[in-house]
């Protein structure tokens, strides 16, 4: 028997198969216009997308989104007069940062200069962006400073309306511990109560999902503001059930470091609506992996790459 010719074309990393007898070429442009409104990946940007830009800034946020992703990544500390600052590090890291005149900080002394313990008038007055970094060479030297969640906001949604792009999404990080309570940072509650003030200031909560590796703040966010998504980050080898039984409510994102996720970690989460997103996936054949693994997002410090692979969210 004479099969059909077929012609594929990759979108994403859904690969359609379409007939070359029996439609017209018009009616197969038609089909991957409709298929390819948005990538079949959220494309997240690690910090910004650390691998291209100084972390958790407001210039990486801004690259991000003129990159094409969807959601922009990023980490939440607070400062001691009580302010949302973003930073992953819940000090001034020595690898990254420098202090106000531009002199290096030593790992002895990185862990004194925490952010719980400033004001956000000095944390701004300490310098990112010019140190080289230490894993991510070829990150660009932008000098500038750890923006309050605040002002990080309000530049994304400036740029996005003045350019006419769609509305972008954030995916925020409490950086919070049991054993860093009122040393690194408050209590779960206060944290989460900061937090929220300012995404019901800036009107955005219906674009944002909050992830932790700590249940409490997640489980605080159930209890008081339902609404909100939600996101459980994983590290350990505990099952998925296991995690889940832990947090006590069935989140809307499982988000597991990249070497965890399985096919079958995929449809356990899908069969109880929880979408999968992994974290940090930064080499190419990894995308791919994952994305054969039918997870609904990646994260990664090299977004371009991503974008690259799934399509850009802006220009699809």
């Amino acid at each position: 028997m004479l099969l059909p010719v077929t012609l594929v074309t990759y979108i994403g990393n859904v690969a359609m198969a379409a007939p070359l007898g029996g439609d017209t070429l018009s009616s197969r442009h038609n089909n991957r216009i409709h298929l390819m409104k948005e990538p079949a990946i959220d494309v997240q940007a690690h910090r910004g997308g650390t691998g291209l830009m100084p972390e958790n800034t407001v210039a990486s946020m801004l690259n991000a989104v003129k990159l094409g992703v969807k959601t922009l990544e990023l980490d939440c500390s607070i400062t001691a007069d009580k302010k949302v600052v973003v930073s992953h590090d819940p000090y001034m890291s020595a690898d990254i940062m420098l202090k106000p005149d531009g002199s290096p900080i030593s790992k002895e002394e990185e862990k004194g200069l925490a952010i719980y313990k400033m004001p956000y008038d000095s944390v701004r007055s300490y310098q990112a962006g010019v140190k080289p970094h230490p894993v991510h060479q070829q990150q660009a030297h932008v000098k500038t400073y750890k923006p309050l969640l605040s002002e990080l906001i309000d530049s994304v949604e400036a740029y996005v309306k003045a350019n006419h792009l769609k509305p972008v999404c954030y995916n925020m990080e409490t950086k919070c511990m049991p054993q860093y309570d009122n040393v690194f940072h408050p209590a779960p509650d206060e944290f989460v109560k900061l937090v929220m003030e300012v995404l019901k200031e800036k009107g955005i909560q219906n674009r944002v999902i909050i992830q932790s590796f700590d249940v409490r703040t997640l489980q605080i966010l159930h209890k008081h503001y339902p609404a909100m998504q939600t996101s459980l980050l994983v590290y350990g080898q505990d099952s998925f059930e296991t995690q889940i039984n832990k947090l006590g409510f069935y989140p809307t994102t499982y988000s597991p470091y990249f070497s965890l996720v399985t096919p079958e970690l995929v449809k356990a989460a899908h069969t109880n609506h929880v979408t999968v997103l992994p974290w940090t996936v930064n080499k190419e054949e990894d995308m791919k992996q994952m994305a054969t693994y039918g997870v609904d997002g990646i994260i990664s410090d090299y977004p371009d790459k991503l974008i690259g692979l799934f399509g850009n969210y802006q220009r699809p």
